[in-house]
């Protein structure tokens, strides 16, 4: 694969677009949480503050009803109070003596009471409720934002000028008439939110980082699998079905490649299945085939053979109904021609049932331990009228009696057809030597006649249907041209081996049984 393929599909893997994603996610999660702190953090605070002054009141208020003997107590408790909330304080009476003040100049905060109580709005009274009838100067009003207002205290983020200083305050009255005050800088909430934002952005900024580090090698953990179940499926898709995807835990893509690891089983043994069923329709369609042109050659040949005998047959017939030849003689002459080819079309076709049984495998074969010497013997003995006819003598090398296995009828057949070829085409010295013999585990029965050797190139074509060597010499001795089909039938049947050998002198035909 190209270095430019590889960087396409790296941008569109499957772990770069999760990596995108999850890193995405985290980096909106940081930023809106960053966000979220830097525009509401403060706002926070001030709530919590306002709260907490609240409830600050809520306390003093409820201790603020002791009498003067239970002053240092009150005091104590305002002391403890403010400092733990770091704010500052004061309680005056309705004469504006001190009860409590948690600062050294009391008058600052004391003259912040009075302005919040000369500036009420909807009063324009001091916040005792009194009016004292005198016409009060109109002040103008510091920035101030309210944040709670009620019967008995009001709150407010106001600007004090003499210290140039932002505070949320509170003033009002306490149930025992008393008048307090209290706030608590907003500069220190803006400085304590200023540090909040500064460490919360290093510390999110770190997190992603490695957030994203961790994501890259997680997403890469996830999709190794993912990778590795398709390249098993780019295999499988090339037929390749050796692949496996090996599980290294439980969950839905481990479960997902032992499905595909079935998959591929199954579909190896179906290819299996399907080369076994293409392989045998194959020797089928060959076979068909071959039939085809063993129909067609049979047809040819057979009309070949029986187009001279039945010529003959026809001619002497319409020659004797003619009478042509008046004669007793002549006609016992034609009589005799239309017998020999009658009787040679009767064996042709005899031979060719017989051959055709042993090749379509409709010949019943029995094996049965038969005296193979004794056989050879008794086929001899009955061709003598045949060999008297020729002038040839048949010898038979003198042995014991030698057993193998065989169909007796089917063996005594290939002799015949063996030792009647070799009678028919014995020439020269008229010499025909059989012998039995046993080699190893198998007997071979011999049959030599002297005469021409067969040329090299026929000796692959002999054993074919219908083939002849030497055609007139086959047509003089009634060959047919099947005898030889026949015996190789007949051994391909039983299994073993059959051959012919040339000699100086002459032809020796074989064929072999498995010893018994």
């Amino acid at each position: 694969m190209s270095s430019d393929k590889k960087k396409i599909r790296f941008r569109h893997s499957i772990r770069v677009q999760l990596a995108c994603i999850f890193i995405l996610a985290l980096v909106l999660v940081v930023v809106s949480s960053f966000a979220i702190n830097r525009f509401f953090l403060q706002d926070y605070y001030v709530k919590n503050k306002t709260l907490r002054l609240e409830r600050i009141y809520a306390q003093i208020d409820s201790v603020s009803g002791t009498g003067e003997d239970g002053n240092e107590a009150f005091a104590e408790e305002c002391g403890r109070l403010v400092n733990d909330n770091n704010i500052s304080a004061v309680v005056v009476n309705s004469s504006f003596e001190i009860r409590y003040s948690s600062e050294n100049r009391s008058d600052l905060l004391i003259s912040r009471l009075v302005w919040h109580i000369l500036s009420n709005d909807e009063k324009k009274a001091p916040i005792t409720g009194e009016d004292d009838g005198r016409e009060r100067e109109e002040r103008p009003a510091h920035p101030e934002k309210i944040l709670r207002q009620t019967d008995d205290y009001a709150m407010a983020i106001t600007n004090d000028p003499m210290v140039s200083s932002q505070y949320i305050e509170l003033w009002g009255i306490l149930g025992s008439g008393d008048l307090i005050f209290m706030r608590t800088p907003l500069e220190s909430i803006r400085e304590n939110v200023s540090i909040a934002n500064t460490f919360l952005f290093y510390i999110m900024a770190g997190c992603a980082a490695i957030g994203i580090v961790i994501i890259w090698f997680l997403s890469k953990k996830i999709t190794d699998p993912v990778l590795e179940l398709t390249e098993v499926a780019d295999r499988m898709a090339h037929l390749d079905f050796d692949a496996g995807y090996e599980a290294k835990g439980k969950n839905e893509i481990d479960e997902l490649g032992e499905h595909i690891n079935e998959l591929s089983v199954k579909l190896r043994q179906t290819m299996s299945d399907l080369q076994t069923a293409n392989n045998e329709l194959k020797k089928d369609i060959e076979k068909k085939e071959e039939l085809e042109n063993m129909r067609m050659e049979f047809v040819s040949n057979v009309s070949h053979e029986l187009k001279t005998p039945i010529a003959l047959i026809q001619g002497y017939a319409e020659g004797l109904k003619d009478n042509i030849s008046s004669d007793e003689e002549s006609r016992n002459f034609y009589c005799e021609v239309i017998m020999d080819e009658a009787d040679r079309m009767n064996k042709m076709v005899k031979n060719l049932l017989t051959l055709n049984r042993l090749e379509f495998g409709n010949e019943e074969i029995k094996l049965e331990r038969i005296n193979l010497t004794e056989l050879v013997k008794n086929c001899m003995t009955s061709s003598d009228i045949i060999l008297k006819q020729y002038g040839a003598c048949a010898t038979m090398e003198t042995v014991d009696n030698i057993y193998a296995w065989g169909d007796e009828f089917l063996v005594e057949e290939v002799f015949m057809n063996l030792f009647s070829n070799a009678v028919h085409y014995c020439s020269q010295e008229k010499r025909i030597e059989v012998s039995v013999k046993e080699t190893g585990d198998k007997v071979r029965v011999n049959v030599f006649n002297t005469g021409t050797p067969i040329p090299e190139d026929a000796i692959p074509h002999i054993w074919e249907k219908f083939y002849k060597v030497d055609k007139a010499r086959s047509r003089e001795v009634g060959g047919t041209g099947i005898g030889l089909s026949i015996v190789k039938a007949v051994m391909d049947s039983l299994n073993n081996d059959c051959g012919v050998v040339n000699y100086d002198n002459g032809v020796a035909f074989y064929f072999e049984l498995n010893k018994a």
